[in-house]
């Protein structure tokens, strides 16, 4: 009598799941790049809250409607004239501009009520806000 047993997988069984956890990675994978989005634009909210808070100080202690601000994204540090108010936000966004041509912070938005922008690599379309810091989603 032959009494071999079989051991091992059977390339059916291979393929059987290699197809199920293609499948599982095709639901998650999107769903992980949402959850990823909406944190970014959650930091983007925040950070806009505390550089409209650091601007509305900047002009109540010096008189002026713009203040000059710089933004480093390798660093997140801010200018000297933001510096005592607010010293670094987030990383990596590519831009944080004012509403007017010198990029300032400017008092006063402009006529669609926008203070400054932040942009960020990930996110479309950059993200305009209010001189308080809030979120103006002017997407028609």
């Amino acid at each position: 009598m032959n009494t071999k047993s079989k051991q091992g997988f059977t390339l059916v069984e291979i393929m059987i799941v290699v197809v199920i956890i293609g499948l599982l990675a095709a639901m998650a994978i999107p769903a992980f790049q949402r959850v990823r989005e909406n944190s970014i634009k959650s930091r983007m909210d925040n950070d806009a809250r505390q550089l409209a808070s650091a601007a509305q100080q900047y002009f109540l202690e010096h008189n002026e409607d713009h203040v000059p601000h710089g933004y480093e994204p390798d660093t997140g540090l801010l200018s000297d004239e933001l510096e005592p108010y607010l010293r670094q936000i987030s990383r990596g966004y590519t831009s944080v501009e004012g509403s007017d041509e010198d990029a300032d912070i400017p008092a006063d938005p402009d006529e669609n009520g926008v203070a400054f922008t932040i942009a960020h690599p990930l996110i479309e379309p950059d993200r305009d806000y209010g001189p308080e810091g809030h979120f103006l989603d002017l997407e028609p």
